[in-house]
């Protein structure tokens, strides 16, 4: 593939965990990645490794939170490859904790920040291009928690469900000038994230090994809505459509098996 050919695209968070997976899969499957976070010696390191492997990668110091750091990231692209052909909205923390437990700066408006309103005003940055281009594909990393919304996740599960709602409106939105929105919404993901939360566990309640996803595997998914597979929002893993459904047609059910497995023992009541 001649260079100029080469697709390009743009990975928030991708100094750890799920960003910096996909990174390394994208890199390797041809893409020209811009590795966007705040911290920039892990993004410089990330980089190296792509260009030994034959790859090519740039380095972004980025704080999606902050309107000016997200400009200087679509600028710097532009600047570098002239286009932008994937957008993976990846960047986001969570705190899991009761709500009245939340600092209101920190922890509330901290996360509606990163997880909701960073993705927006980012990928409003990057539409012009891609409207232009008439191509590109927008991923949004979401959660279960967009789904099914449970104790200590009060905030959290709040940017979720809204970036649910952005991801379906922005697609009935841009699909007429070819461009693709989907979303990924996994469950427990073994990554450092867990370590950032503060959430504090009398049960000691975890994701089942089981069930646990690695970040190459969310990595992949990306690839594969990349490569075009056509899917809206994608679960993950495939047995999470059972606590969807559950969810969603048995809500009294579902609430009384929550308050008693967890609420209540968490509650210490």
């Amino acid at each position: 593939m001649e260079q100029s050919a080469k697709p390009v695209a743009i990975i928030t968070g991708a100094s750890s965990g799920i960003g910096e997976a996909t990174a390394r899969v994208l890199g390797r499957a041809g893409y020209r990645v811009v590795l966007a976070a705040r911290r920039l010696d892990r993004l410089q390191a990330l980089e190296q490794e792509i260009r030994a492997a034959g790859g090519e990668a740039l380095s972004v110091e980025t704080d999606v939170s902050d309107l000016a750091s997200l400009q200087n990231l679509v600028a710097r692209t532009l600047e570098a490859y002239g286009r932008i052909d994937l957008l993976f909205n990846n960047a986001g923390f969570g705190r899991f904790k009761w709500l009245e437990e939340l600092d209101p700066a920190k922890d509330i408006a901290g996360q509606i920040d990163v997880n909701l309103t960073g993705v927006i005003q980012l990928t409003g940055m990057v539409l012009p291009t891609m409207i232009q281009q008439k191509r590109g594909h927008i991923v949004n990393m979401a959660s279960m928690a967009g789904y099914v919304a449970t104790p200590t996740y009060t905030v959290y599960a709040a940017t979720k469900h809204g970036l649910r709602g952005f991801t379906d409106a922005l697609r009935r939105e841009v699909g007429v000038w070819g461009v693709r929105v989907s979303a990924l919404y996994p469950g427990g993901v073994s990554t450092e994230f867990g370590s950032h939360t503060e959430a504090k566990r009398l049960t000691g309640i975890t994701t089942p090994k089981a069930l646990l996803l690695s970040a190459e595997d969310v990595g992949n998914w990306v690839l594969r809505l990349a490569r075009g597979r056509r899917s809206r929002n994608v679960p993950l893993p495939g047995v999470a459509w059972f606590g969807i459904w559950l969810n969603r047609f048995f809500p009294g059910l579902n609430d009384w098996i929550i308050e008693r497995t967890f609420t209540r023992p968490e509650r210490g009541l």
